[in-house]
């Protein structure tokens, strides 16, 4: 410190010589500092891209269809928008705080409900925390659990802010890749091919190895994690004393038979997880930014801490309409009527479609197990166009959906696979996954497969490219 204000006292000697009669030393001492210091935080530095800014820019600009971000185009159920209109006109004191921790009625179904299929007497006090989503609830637990020089266990491909979110925590993340198996000649990739080699990730836990961030079904791939997959996973948490945060926001879909089981599920886990949720991709409402964290004590009161010493609370209106929404859902589940078996019903056939379409144009889509998401191999367009236009170092993909966009080969934006990757594997030729986009598919079938069309007539077909699974399909099924 010292060294640094002798520095500067010199560095002032010259500008002081020049200075006219009467020039304050204190305000020209003041003025050096100022410029000198630094603005931002250094826990920013690296982190200030996001691509779904990036994505959202871009399709207001080109007046695109935004395929790159996660959000339905049809309303919520019948029975949430209810509960929503209810809670705005029915009890004028839902205007007003309430718990910090999450709406009492909210608090108290969740545990209710997940407690049920957690096999867990879960208390609405200790083990629940509501959040401003579930990317609060994952901001959260990043800064309650995680210090300076802590390695967070990151499988890939993975939703893009568990990387930052680990730097900005003043963690080390620390990756392991999903390594897709080979296919025979004609045969589509399955997301339940993409798996964890064994021995790769227990070589990834050390010492210093604090957490293991899970996401089933995964997005952007679409995988569900086995039970033997979780197993795996469970057995080297516990042995090496590591906390599992597990992002289930796209629990209930899944296709083709399929389960989705919990990992806090599983015997000497629950200890130990913190399992996030969200109402947005539940109950198809992304806007309402209602998550919630289910975990012991042990671990949730530190994500408590962190909560009321930064938003303290969230509103309480679409709290008390995700309630309401929920105990609709204990009453049907399981049942025909259930929102959670309709919705993933109408998903798959809209998936099914896409991936007809995508097949018809020469592109090489991996069929997803869950979520709405899917990506598919865009290799052949690469070596049929491989110089499109972009920065020397600029991901393939990435170079792709801009060239799509600013030469409206199809009104529609996609998100490059490459942000789901860390950076050493997003242009590596070497690497185990190719180069591709993201696609939402939460508008019309009609547009999407013009879209198809065109890239056709451009190229003559065949990275990766995801696609949401969402939007007009829905609509009609649902």
């Amino acid at each position: 410190m010292f060294r640094n204000v002798a520095a500067i006292s010199l560095h002032l000697i010259g500008p002081l010589q020049r200075k006219k009669a009467g020039t304050s030393l204190t305000r020209c001492l003041h003025q050096t500092l100022t410029m000198a210091t630094r603005l931002q935080a250094r826990r920013l530095d690296g982190i200030d891209h996001n691509p779904w800014v990036e994505c959202t820019k871009m399709a207001s600009e080109y007046d695109a269809v935004n395929l790159g971000q996660g959000f339905p185009d049809f309303p919520p159920p019948d029975f949430a928008l209810q509960a929503f209109q209810l809670a705005l006109s029915s009890d004028f004191m839902l205007n007003q705080y309430t718990k910090a921790f999450g709406y009492p009625p909210l608090t108290k179904i969740l545990a209710s409900f997940f407690g049920k299929l957690l096999g867990q007497e879960i208390d609405p006090l200790e083990n629940v925390l509501v959040t401003v989503g579930a990317y609060g609830a994952l901001f959260t637990a990043f800064q309650a659990l995680v210090d300076e020089g802590d390695e967070v266990i990151i499988i890939e491909p993975f939703f893009d802010c568990y990387e930052p979110m680990t730097l900005m925590a003043g963690g080390h993340p620390v990756f392991v890749t999903l390594k897709p198996s080979p296919t025979q000649d004609g045969e589509l990739d399955s997301a339940s091919n993409w798996q964890l080699d064994p021995t790769e990730l227990a070589s990834k836990f050390t010492s210093r190895t604090k957490a293991l961030i899970l996401n089933t079904p995964n997005n952007p791939v679409g995988k569900v994690f086995s039970k033997a997959e979780l197993e795996l996973v469970a057995n080297l948490c516990q042995q090496h004393d590591v906390i599992c945060i597990t992002d289930e926001v796209y629990q209930w879909l899944v296709y083709d038979g399929y389960q989705h089981t919990s990992i806090a599920s599983l015997p000497g886990m629950w200890e130990r997880t913190l399992t996030i949720g969200s109402a947005g991709k539940s109950f198809s409402a992304t806007g309402w930014k209602v998550g919630w964290v289910l975990g012991p004590d042990s671990l949730v009161k530190h994500l408590r801490t962190v909560h009321q010493n930064s938003i303290y609370h969230c509103p309480t209106q679409g709290q008390a309409a995700v309630a309401q929404s929920f105990q609709h859902e204990q009453l049907h589940f399981g049942q025909p009527s259930s929102y959670f078996v309709q919705f993933p019903q109408a998903m798959q056939r809209c998936r099914d479609h896409m991936i007809r379409s995508l097949q018809s144009v020469g592109l090489k889509p991996v069929i997803p197990q869950g979520s709405y998401f899917f990506i598919a191999d865009i290799s052949d367009f690469k070596k049929k166009m491989p110089d499109l236009p972009g920065d020397e170092d600029e991901p393939y993909d990435r170079r792709f959906v801009k060239w799509m966009i600013k030469n409206k080969v199809g009104q529609a934006l996609s998100g490059p696979l490459c942000v789901f990757l860390q950076a050493g594997h997003k242009s590596s030729p070497s690497s185990a996954i190719s180069p591709g986009t993201g696609v939402h598919l939460c508008q019309g079938m009609g547009s999407l497969s013009g879209i198809c069309q065109k890239l056709l007539g451009q190229a003559g077909l065949g990275g990766h490219s995801g696609f949401h699974l969402l939007q007009q399909a829905t609509s009609e099924a649902l």
